[in-house]
């Protein structure tokens, strides 16, 4: 999918929320546990009530990874299954060798036809090439995420007197334009996002951490937007398990639909 085609969206839904397809076992409504494939009916189900307010899917592989052999059927048959102008997201950060990527990007991009990935920075621009490679496909750098520990390492400085983040993003706008690389910057750094926001001006931010993380969306949408959105705000929580019980797609639908209510309203202004 294009730049231009995902803003097309967001204007037309009017909406910049992606919704996390992480399927829990534990945490579904006990009736689907008598399925055949209960994941893919979740996740079918949460779509078929969530597809009008969200412009993204963002599937976390480490809950179908987790399930073995019959988790990548359910992904797969999930993936058919999103409408095909929806973003697809897969939520797999990785970062390897060179020649691992490859196949990597091969996995992702062409086997699963993913429309972006989410990868770690650390090992440096030849791990990240290959992603590269992908005519329409997007590299979605972890840079400043929502998680506690990442002050261990994102926000030490550097001899050059700038924050491990902050190179990150300024070393990575070399190697692609913004119409191929966004990043992952968590709705918990709130305060950040405004300088955030200057050291890439053009490029779309990945935001998870809205929702049962506590990001807070108005913050986030004043400070981070920029003339295209620039934003796509994740929840997964708080949608897909806004009820664990046999109304769960409908309860996700109205969450859903309220967030998108609210991203309206930012849009509009």
């Amino acid at each position: 999918m294009t730049r231009t085609e995902l803003f097309a969206q967001i204007q037309k839904k009017s909406s910049y929320l992606c919704i996390g397809l992480d399927p829990d076992l534990d945490k579904m409504p006990p009736h689907l546990l008598t399925i055949s494939d209960p994941v893919f009916e979740f996740n079918k189900q949460i779509i078929d009530s969530t597809r009008d307010f969200c412009v993204a899917y963002k599937p976390n592989m480490a809950f179908y990874e987790a399930l073995g052999p019959r988790g990548w059927v359910s992904l797969q048959k999930t993936l058919d299954y999103i409408p095909k102008d929806i973003f697809t997201i897969a939520d797999a950060k990785r970062g390897d060798l060179a020649n691992t990527s490859e196949f990597y990007a091969k996995a992702f991009f062409h086997q699963m036809n993913f429309d972006a990935i989410t990868l770690s920075p650390y090992m440096g621009q030849d791990s990240i090439n290959p992603f590269l490679a992908y005519k329409d496909k997007w590299v979605i750098l972890l840079d400043h995420t929502s998680n506690s520990g990442s002050a261990d390492f994102q926000t030490q400085e550097l001899k050059s007197g700038r924050k491990l983040y902050e190179e990150v993003i300024l070393q990575s706008q070399q190697w692609a334009t913004p119409d191929q690389l966004m990043y992952v910057v968590g709705a918990t750094r709130a305060d950040k996002f405004a300088e955030i926001r200057k050291l890439a001006p053009d490029n779309f931010f990945l935001v998870p951490g809205f929702g049962a993380q506590g990001g807070e969306l108005e913050k986030v949408s004043r400070s981070g937007m920029n003339t295209q959105c620039g934003l796509i705000v994740s929840s997964s929580r708080a949608i897909i398990y806004a009820s664990g019980e046999k109304d769960f797609a409908s309860a996700a639908g109205k969450e859903a639909k309220a967030v998108r209510d609210q991203m309206d309203r930012f849009l509009q202004k």
